[in-house]
């Protein structure tokens, strides 16, 4: 069964977990994070990037909606990030909008491909 095809509270379910996921790791101290050797920049990148695109696999049709939700989502971490010890960033946030657009590319291109 597709994803998509999943009872909506699943899918919801799982999109929120992977939200979670990504608050967690971005609200944790810095130094309780690994260091992956890839750069700040990179991660928040690929982090955004597979939200993303992890939303439109469960939820194809949400094509608005789930940039949107991605696009806000990184900017209330940046907030939240100041109130737990950790720095605001607007470069951060350039990083999660860059994830965001390459997955939507990578969404609508997919998209394009498979109805030929």
């Amino acid at each position: 069964m597709l994803p998509h095809r999943f009872a909506r509270p699943l899918r919801l379910s799982l999109f929120a977990l992977a939200a979670a996921i990504l608050l967690v790791l971005c609200l944790l101290p810095s130094r309780d994070l690994p260091d992956t050797g890839v750069g700040d920049r990179f991660e928040h990148t690929a982090a955004w990037f597979v939200l993303t695109i992890t939303g439109y696999i469960l939820a194809p049709n949400r094509t608005l909606a789930i940039p949107a939700f991605a696009l806000a989502y990184g900017a209330a971490i940046e907030v939240m990030q100041g109130f737990v010890g950790r720095h605001r960033d607007i470069q951060d946030l350039v990083a999660d909008s860059v994830g965001v657009t390459l997955a939507v590319g990578v969404f609508f291109l997919a998209r394009l491909a498979t109805r030929r």
